[in-house]
C-alpha cells in the first residue's frame, strides 16, 4: 500500500520510477579471444543507459558479437578532436531485434565522467544509443557535455568502468587496423571475436 501510494507520487510529481534492478551496481564479464574484461556497470548514476546495456547482456546478444573498432593517434580518421577507444558490437544477426533508442544521460546529470576506462554508449544523434559501445583509454574529456568530439556538444552516456582487464584493452586498441571495415583505418583486421558476456556470480 505504502509503496503504492509512492509511486503514484512520484508519477504525478512528474519523477519518473526506477526499478531496483536498475539502482544499483553490476558486474558483467566480457570473455573475448584476447582476453577477459570485468566491467562494472553503474545503475545508480546512470540507471537508463545501465537497463538498457543489461538487457542486451542478459539477451546474449553480444556473444558471438565483435571489438571491431580500434581508435589511436596513428590510425584515427579525425584529428581535428583525437579520442582513443575501443568499441564492441552486439551478434550481428541480432541486429535486427535491436531495442529502441535509450534517452541520452549526460555527464552533466549523471556526475560520470570519461576517464581511463570508462565505458560509453556509441551514438549518433542525442538519444539515439542503442546497443554498441565504447571503452575509453585514457581520459577523454572530449566525450563528455561539452566536449567538442560531437557537434551537438552533448558528449556521450557514460555508465560505469572497466575494474579488471585494461591489459587486455591496450592489448586489443594495439592490434592491426585497416581500411576494409565500416570505420575505415579505426577498423580492426580482423575484429576480436567476443565469445560470451554475462553477468558475474555473486
Amino acid at each position: 500500500m505504502l509503496r503504492a501510494l509512492v509511486i503514484t507520487m512520484l508519477v504525478v510529481a512528474g519523477v519518473p520510477s526506477q526499478a531496483p534492478e536498475s539502482r544499483r551496481n553490476t558486474i558483467v564479464v566480457f570473455e573475448t579471444d584476447q582476453g577477459t574484461l570485468d566491467l562494472e556497470v553503474d545503475g545508480i548514476h546512470a540507471p537508463i543507459t545501465a537497463a538498457n546495456f543489461l538487457k542486451y547482456v542478459d539477451g546474449g546478444f553480444f556473444n558471438g558479437g565483435t571489438v571491431n573498432r580500434a581508435v589511436r593517434p596513428d590510425n584515427t580518421v579525425r584529428h581535428d578532436v583525437e579520442i582513443q577507444v575501443i568499441q564492441f558490437q552486439i551478434d550481428e544477426a541480432r541486429e535486427r531485434q535491436s531495442l529502441p533508442p535509450i534517452p541520452l544521460e549526460r555527464t552533466s546529470v549523471t556526475g560520470l565522467k570519461h576517464l581511463d576506462g570508462t565505458i560509453s554508449m556509441a551514438r549518433n544523434g542525442p538519444d539515439t544509443a542503442t546497443r554498441s559501445f565504447s571503452i575509453a583509454i585514457g581520459d577523454q574529456p572530449s566525450m563528455d557535455f561539452g566536449g567538442r568530439r560531437n557537434p551537438d556538444g552533448q558528449g556521450f552516456a557514460a555508465f560505469g568502468r572497466v575494474v579488471r582487464g585494461m591489459d587486455v584493452v591496450k592489448k586489443i586498441q594495439a592490434l592491426p587496423t585497416g581500411k576494409a571495415g565500416p570505420y575505415g583505418t579505426e577498423s580492426l583486421a580482423p575484429p576480436v571475436r567476443i565469445v560470451k558476456a554475462y553477468r558475474k556470480p555473486a
